[in-house]
């Protein structure tokens, strides 16, 4: 096994004025489930593919352990890669399949055997290894490509969106299983998806990219709670974090008719730039109803913010109000979870206050996150 390391590595395709990938700073441990998500466009692919040697690194280093791979070809960098489209051969059976990269180095017919029967059954695949793809499903496929690379026993697995031409229930199962597997074999792994669900349950550390930049890097459960800045605050998490851009007034900042206690020191921070607003931050499920209620009060009720249901989304035990508030001089579009066996109807209107301390607070001008 072997640590990865991106010493700011650097990447622009030719005829482009903006890097790709523009000086990734990130060291991942022996042993590490890393996952690069992001937008389309982000970089992370890019990333992905200068560390197996499909793209020139223009400025910087790669390092697998202490082996300077920057300018090695793919072949000598002992990497195996899962590509979203399984890439498997038609006219070869799962076990050829699974062996061939053994076959093509020359290694003995019974060591390949042997090595493709192991990995089989750890992928649950010994039935089918006499098959050929097109007689298994896209969970089959995928695991075969997995097994591909697994017999390869390699110091870094690399998976490009593997589980993209899937659908959604068997995504579901199929990242439990390589991240179970993952973790059991406890080879290096990178791992790139656009889907941050995806991400928040399968990496030991997410790192988050916007237009080339690494913007932070971070346990699933940190990022969650502590975003480094608004983008991050506003792509991790499903539903998607409220930003709304409020002022700052004596005590805390202006929520609809209520004054919200925030940081001190947030606020003084803020100040200090100048600012005279602030970007706070809530989670859906962090808000809450005026009351304690979860019918909609009178519109004459004047404690809290007023929101206007547009759509309810009813998942069982949750619901979520997708509606419009008045805030920071401006309608807003916000997202509030609720019970979901008494949810509002399309109309309503409800009145909500930020939960005490789960409140985030980001500067206006520059997108930061301001002092806890």
């Amino acid at each position: 096994m072997a640590t990865v390391t991106f010493d700011q590595a650097t990447r622009v395709y030719p005829g482009s004025e903006r890097p790709a990938v523009d000086k990734l700073e990130l060291d991942i441990a022996d042993g590490e489930f890393l996952v690069l998500v992001g937008p389309s466009g982000c970089g992370k692919s890019t990333s992905l593919r200068m560390l197996a040697g499909l793209e020139d690194v223009n400025e910087g280093a790669i390092r697998i352990g202490e082996r300077d791979v920057t300018h090695l070809p793919p072949k000598d960098r002992d990497i195996a890669m899962v590509f979203q489209n399984y890439a498997l051969y038609p006219h070869m059976t799962v076990a050829d399949n699974m062996g061939f990269a053994l076959k093509i180095a020359g290694v003995p017919k019974a060591t390949i055997r042997q090595k493709v029967e192991d990995a089989a059954k750890i992928l649950d695949l010994t039935e089918y290894l006499g098959r050929k793809p097109k007689a298994l499903s896209g969970g089959q496929r995928q695991r075969v490509a997995m097994g591909r690379a697994i017999v390869r026993e390699p110091q870094v697995f690399l998976m490009d969106e593997p589980l993209s031409n899937l659908d959604a229930k068997l995504r579901v199962s199929t990242r439990t299983q390589i991240a179970s597997l993952q973790r059991r074999l406890g080879i290096t792994t990178v791992y790139v998806t656009h889907d941050q669900v995806e991400a928040l349950t399968m990496g030991d550390r997410v790192a988050v990219l916007k237009g080339g930049l690494l913007q932070q890097v971070d346990s699933p459960r940190n990022m969650y709670d502590r975003p480094a800045n608004v983008f991050v605050a506003g792509f991790i998490g499903s539903p998607a974090m409220n930003l709304v851009e409020v002022p700052i007034v004596d005590g805390g900042v202006k929520f609809g008719n209520s004054v919200v206690p925030v940081n001190r020191d947030a606020i003084a921070e803020a100040a200090n730039k100048g600012d005279t607003t602030v970007t706070v931050g809530i989670r859906p499920e962090h808000f809450d109803l005026v009351n304690g209620e979860t019918k909609s009060l009178s519109k004459d009720d004047k404690a809290g913010l007023a929101v206007t249901v547009n759509v309810v989304e009813e998942l069982g035990a949750d619901g979520y109000v997708y509606g419009t508030a008045h805030v920071g001089g401006q309608d807003k579009d916000l997202v509030v979870r609720v019970n979901g066996r008494e949810v509002p109807m399309k109309g309503e209107t409800l009145h909500v206050v930020p939960r005490a301390g789960e409140t985030h607070v980001f500067s206006t001008s520059t997108g930061e996150r301001l002092t806890d």
